[in-house]
């Protein structure tokens, strides 16, 4: 055989395991074997509420060209404010500020090589979660 056919015939074999291996084997065998880290944990939740606070920033700009637009469209948007829906988005926004506030802060001193420790790090993981729901609910209940 010349050196085309057998390259054709290499790349089909190889495309050919690959297809086969992809039925015998999982997805991703790494997820179901290692338990539920809590620092892994907080570092996703970390990285979402970032997304979400850059999400609720949007909407705040939108609020601001609403007030600029004039009354019509402000009270239009005050309309909207009164559904419960907003008011849960507001709660659920102001708690992502503080946690993402709080664990910035926790990371800032673990960027400096402090508070390492296994127990330091589960404690102090449970205290921003303590703090982000009573700062939270103080904001609310000081409105």
């Amino acid at each position: 055989m010349n050196f085309r056919k057998k390259n054709i015939l290499r790349n089909y074999k190889v495309s050919f395991l690959l297809y086969k291996m992809s039925f015998d084997r999982p997805l991703s065998p790494h997820l179901s074997i290692h338990k539920k880290v809590l620092t892994a944990v907080f570092s996703i939740f970390h990285r979402f509420t970032g997304i979400c606070l850059s999400l609720g920033a949007i909407l705040l700009s939108v609020w601001i060209i609403l007030i600029a637009l004039g009354p019509d469209y402000y009270s239009m948007f005050q309309n909207l404010s009164t559904l419960i829906f907003f008011k849960i988005f507001l709660f659920l926004w102001t708690l992502t500020i503080f946690y993402h506030l709080y664990n910035g802060i926790r990371y800032l001193f673990w960027s400096y090589g402090k508070m390492m420790e296994l127990s330091i790090v589960y404690k102090s993981g449970y205290v921003v979660i303590i703090l982000s729901i009573l700062s939270t609910i103080f904001v609310w209940i000081s409105i």
